[in-house]
């Protein structure tokens, strides 16, 4: 019997220092094949220049985003005026960049409400089964049955607008597809060998879950993340658009388009069009860095593309 456990817990620490040791190495293997992706560079690029532009943005901005000039209204891009001006003479490249602000902020903050409650959720489903994982994958179908936005705007018209329940309402909606992903990681990884191993010692199941299996399934987790913060930002912005996120005079992408959109008929286009072009371009630079994360991370996409 005590030649078994020891057995059994010498293959416990090999493995843990075999993971240590094939995780160094793809990371290095990973950094190599993911600069030799030109879309996912282009898209890493994409977010680190909106997430300096946020950060910097009292610096890089020439005005207040709420700062109204009423002799400068509705004018067209200029030296003066990049991005030209709203109808309050409010500059809308300053509103642009002090925007980017709030709609990165909300991505992040939603994507940490989906992931810190969906992934635990899904990982408790999978390991244990039974009657738990039949509920809680039950209740994630449920939500998953109701288009995203209309969920989401159902949630924010419940909270009542603003951008704490745009932000709750997004991470809301995106639980079930880090439920899911989890649940399946789980499915496949709890019958490992290092997992049974670590069982038979008698390692708690937190620790197992925490230690193990969540390691081994963090790689499409990262895909989901970055992939996930593209759909926050468009469906944050979309609740502002609507009226049920973000509410004016603060500076949001949704909510400028939404303010400009009656405009377009008589000429104003750059109302519309500079706010639409960030929204277009952080959501590209996201779901291209998630593509080349995904095809860095399966083996099965990196040796079909050789």
């Amino acid at each position: 019997m005590k030649a078994s456990t020891s057995s059994s817990a010498a293959i416990a620490a090999a493995s843990d220092t075999s993971m240590l040791q094939e995780f160094w190495y793809g990371l290095r293997q990973w950094s190599k094949l993911f600069l030799r992706n030109k879309l996912a560079a282009l898209g890493l690029f994409l977010i680190v220049l909106w997430t300096l532009l946020a950060i910097a943005a009292p610096l890089v901005a020439p005005y207040a985003p709420d700062a109204t000039q009423l002799d400068a209204k509705l004018q067209g891009p200029s030296g003066e005026h990049w991005f030209g001006t709203d109808q309050f003479g409010r500059d809308i490249f300053s509103r642009v960049v002090y925007a980017a602000r709030i709609s990165i902020w909300t991505g992040l903050i939603a994507v940490g409400i989906s992931f810190f409650i969906g992934v635990p959720l899904g990982g408790i489903a999978a390991y244990y089964g039974g009657w738990i994982g039949n509920v809680i994958m039950r209740v994630m179908d449920i939500f998953l049955a109701f288009p995203s936005l209309i969920l989401a705007m159902a949630i924010a018209a419940a909270m009542g607008p603003g951008l704490i329940s745009a932000m709750m309402a997004v991470g809301v909606v995106g639980i079930p597809e880090f439920a899911r992903l989890m649940y399946s990681q789980t499915i496949y990884l709890k019958e490992r060998e290092f997992v049974e191993a670590s069982r038979s010692i008698g390692v708690k199941d937190g620790t197992i879950l925490v230690r193990h299996i969540f390691p081994n399934a963090l790689a499409p987790l990262l895909v989901r993340i970055t992939l996930g913060m593209g759909f926050a930002i468009l469906t944050a912005a979309s609740l502002s658009f609507l009226g049920l996120g973000v509410r004016p005079p603060l500076a949001e992408w949704g909510a400028m388009i939404s303010e400009g959109r009656e405009y377009i008929i008589t000429g104003e286009w750059w109302l519309v069009t500079f706010p639409g072009l960030a929204i277009a371009t952080t959501i590209l630079g996201f779901n291209l860095l998630g593509d080349g994360l995904r095809d860095v991370l399966d083996p099965r996409l990196r040796t079909s593309r050789k």
